[in-house]
């Protein structure tokens, strides 16, 4: 008997122990089709985001995390859409598919505005759909500034108390001083960070570097905690 109550009470420990099966991350992932991006920039970016999603690095840390993954797309006032919903990836092969759902997205708009703060509500409200997820974080890429619709700066403090992180990548083709307007008004949150991208060439470059900061530092802390954790 007492075998028996020594095996249960180890078996209880391990259970306390070892964490449920869930989400440690839920990234949206947002990218800009306002009037300035032209046909091959458009490609450009969901062939480049494709790629960095089969990153090894980065597709091991969304397999590992069981990382939630949505996409939009954004551009004008009132003119957002989530092209791909909130899915869970549980394995390489949904990685894959994911990579090839995002390179076949149709665009949505051509030749409207630019409304950051916009794309940004949108994203806060998608992520009630995922309150499993241990982080929230916000990957959204422009190649100007905010010129229509609510501004993202009075976004910031909606993102801030729901506890989402705002990345911003900034695409510095055309407008001069673009990464400190995304450090002033569009980022938010613990570590929020912005990658420059030169041009729209640069952008895959520029997406895999920040897709990896997101997903592989996210996943080395989660480990440096858990060792602490158990000292």
């Amino acid at each position: 008997m007492r075998g028996l109550r020594s095996t249960l009470a180890i078996s209880s420990l391990l259970c306390l122990a070892t964490p449920a099966l869930t989400c440690d991350l839920a990234l949206a992932l947002a990218f800009d089709v306002s009037g300035s991006v032209n046909a091959d920039e458009y490609r450009l970016q969901v062939d480049g985001l494709a790629a960095a999603l089969r990153d090894g690095s980065v597709s091991e840390s969304l397999v590992r995390g069981r990382v939630a993954v949505m996409v939009m797309q954004w551009t004008g006032s009132s003119r957002q859409h989530i092209s791909l919903p909130w899915r869970r990836i549980e394995s390489f092969a949904d990685v894959d598919q994911l990579a090839v759902d995002v390179a076949g997205i149709e665009r949505g708009w051509r030749d409207y505005s630019t409304a950051i703060g916009e794309a940004m509500q949108l994203a806060l409200v998608s992520f009630d759909d995922v309150p499993d997820c241990a982080r929230h974080v916000l990957d959204i890429s422009a190649d100007g500034v905010s010129n229509e619709g609510i501004l993202p700066q009075d976004v910031r403090p909606a993102m801030a108390a729901a506890g989402i992180i705002v990345n911003g990548l900034a695409i510095e083709s055309d407008v001069d001083g673009l990464v400190d307007y995304f450090r002033q008004r569009v980022i938010t949150g613990p570590g929020a960070f912005v990658i420059s991208a030169s041009d729209y060439t640069d952008y895959p470059r520029a997406i895999r570097q920040k897709m990896l900061r997101e997903v592989t530092d996210q996943f080395a802390d989660l480990e440096h905690q858990a060792i602490r954790a158990g000292r």
